[in-house]
């Protein structure tokens, strides 16, 4: 049993130094880029011209001597082939527009967030007029809303005075959103989720084409100062601005 265990532990170190001998071979440590150039180790490559054109498969000085008439390099563009696939390119180009594609691709992704409002179930008709302001801008953002009336005190025999506010509220922003999930007890605090009718990438596409549309504005009439620009757009918002006034955290 000892002479098998050692067998074994040896078995495993040998395979070990292998793969970092492997590891080595290929530039010292695992990367995600493909290897280019002086860094592609293989006898003969099947090559592709900058073009998209198959070359065919060649020996790597022929495909290195190709890549320097045409001053360009030679990318390994699918390593576990055989021979690997190489295809002559501007590498430092191709990065570029592969960075700006994936951070084109980040900004136009779309994340639904979760906002929460806190209610009392005797709040005031003010604090309920600002309160559902927040909640139109955040359905008109293409954002669910957490909706929590709290109880307290004797407040708690009460609880059809929570569900009635909920109910208000949710007819007050139907033409924005809908009741997700119904209004339920949690302990002290009765919760319902509004969702937006909207979603969220067109919430997204829709404020760029206004911010797009305001800087033609101010490209259109270059005299114009940025206050006059600023107070032209508060004035064509007004009715929003009013319903969605700045966010407040405190609860009612």
């Amino acid at each position: 049993m000892r002479r098998l265990g050692q067998v074994f532990y040896e078995h495993r170190r040998y395979a070990a130094v292998r793969q970092t001998v492997a590891w080595c071979y290929r530039g010292g440590s695992i990367s995600a880029e493909p290897r280019i150039n002086d860094r592609i180790r293989v006898p003969e490559v099947r090559l592709v011209g900058p073009s998209g054109e198959q070359v065919g498969i060649v020996p790597l000085a022929k495909a290195l001597e190709l890549a320097q008439e045409y001053d360009l390099d030679l990318v390994e563009v699918a390593a576990t082939a055989r021979p690997p696939v190489c295809k002559l390119m501007d590498y430092g180009k191709f990065k570029y527009e592969s960075a700006m594609k994936a951070r084109e691709a980040r900004k136009n992704q779309a994340h639904t967030v979760i906002k929460e409002m806190k209610l009392r179930p005797k709040i005031d008709p003010h604090d309920y007029d600002t309160k559902k302001g927040h909640v139109v801008r955040f359905l008109k953002q293409g954002d669910k809303v957490k909706i929590t009336i709290m109880f307290r005190g004797r407040e708690q025999s009460r609880p059809e005075l929570g569900y009635r506010l909920l109910q208000r509220l949710a007819e007050d922003v139907q033409d924005l959103g809908f009741v997700e999930s119904n209004p339920k007890q949690d302990g002290r605090n009765m919760i319902m989720v509004l969702g937006p009718h909207k979603k969220k990438t067109e919430a997204m596409a829709e404020a760029r084409e206004a911010q797009a549309a305001r800087k033609a504005d101010a490209k259109a009439h270059p005299g114009r100062s940025q206050n006059a620009a600023e107070e032209e757009i508060a004035e064509a918002s007004a009715e929003e601005i009013a319903e969605a006034p700045a966010e407040a955290s405190a609860d009612a």
